[in-house]
Parts: structure tokens; sequence; C-alpha cells
């Protein structure tokens, strides 16, 4: 069965988990336009992402739009319970999920998804379920690492690669 949506988690995993308050408030976050690339491309080819955070931020909301990812959900504490739904609305299983996450609040969707990987600075308890751990941190496109994984996985190499020729 293939991989048809990848969950993604956002901080510590989409960045580098650091949140960074203006004096004024207002918070900062930096993503990586190699991940952005790589999500693009994914949602080019036919396939689905999710994102799936607990905490809620117009600077994710906004990221999310730019990059054409459709299933959003913020300020989430049971991970696992929305991805079900969004399975259920795709008419999906998990044996159709590969997911990213880098800490205890990931833990039961990256155990319940068919493939997991997390970031090489995850978290060492969902790093000892993970499929895979990767050798890029969160926010150092680790995403990007994962996709291509599973673009070589799915033999989705020429199709990838047509979407640039």
């Amino acid at each position: 069965m293939s991989i048809e949506l990848i969950v993604l988690d956002v901080d510590g995993t989409l960045t580098d988990g650091r949140i960074t308050y203006t004096q004024n408030g207002d918070e900062v976050k930096s993503f990586s336009v190699k991940d952005g690339l790589a999500i693009a491309s994914w949602v080019k080819l036919d396939k689905h992402v999710a994102i799936i955070t607990g905490r809620t931020s117009k600077i994710v909301e906004r990221r999310a739009k730019e990059l054409g990812i459709t299933h959003f959900h913020q300020g989430i504490h049971n991970k696992k319970e929305v991805l079900e739904g969004i399975l259920k609305e795709l008419n999906l299983t998990m044996e159709n999920v590969a997911s990213a996450g880098d800490d205890l609040n990931d833990y039961s969707m990256l155990l319940a998804s068919k493939r997991s990987y997390v970031p090489a600075d995850a978290s060492v308890f969902v790093q000892k379920i993970a499929t895979e751990v990767l050798s890029a941190k969160g926010g150092e496109a680790a995403v990007r690492e994962m996709i291509e994984k599973l673009i070589v996985l799915e033999n989705l190499e020429d199709e990838y690669l047509a979407l640039w020729q």
C-alpha cells in the first residue's frame, strides 16, 4: 500500500523548535525553503499533506497556505485523533500515512503511522519508536529528507523529477 498522506508537526520538525518573541510581543518562526519545495512537490504529485500542531500561530497558518496544505489543524492535544478524522475524510488508512514529529506530543501519531520519521534532534523516546531517525535536525530540511526518502521508497523518482524538467 502506498503512502498517500504525510503528516507534519511544526515546532521542532518544520522549525528548529525555537519560539522568538519581539519586544512588541510578535512571534517569529523560521522555515526551511528546502522543506517547502519538497512539500509543494509532494502535493503536485497528487499526494496529501497535513499539518497537525499543538500550538496556534498565524505564521504557521500563512506557511500552510503558501504550500497548498489543505489539512491544517492547530491547537491540537490529541494528534492521532485528528489524523484519524483526516483519514476518514480522504478514505485512507494508517497504512497510507507517513508522519514526522519530534517530541512526546507526537508519540501516538508516530506510533500509529505506517512510516514515522523524526529529526536528528528529536526526543530519545520518539527516536526509539520511529521508522527512521533523519540525519537533519528540525528546521534544517528534515522534512525534505523524509519526502525524498519516500519518493525513492515509492518509486516516484521519475515523476518527482519531471515536475522540474
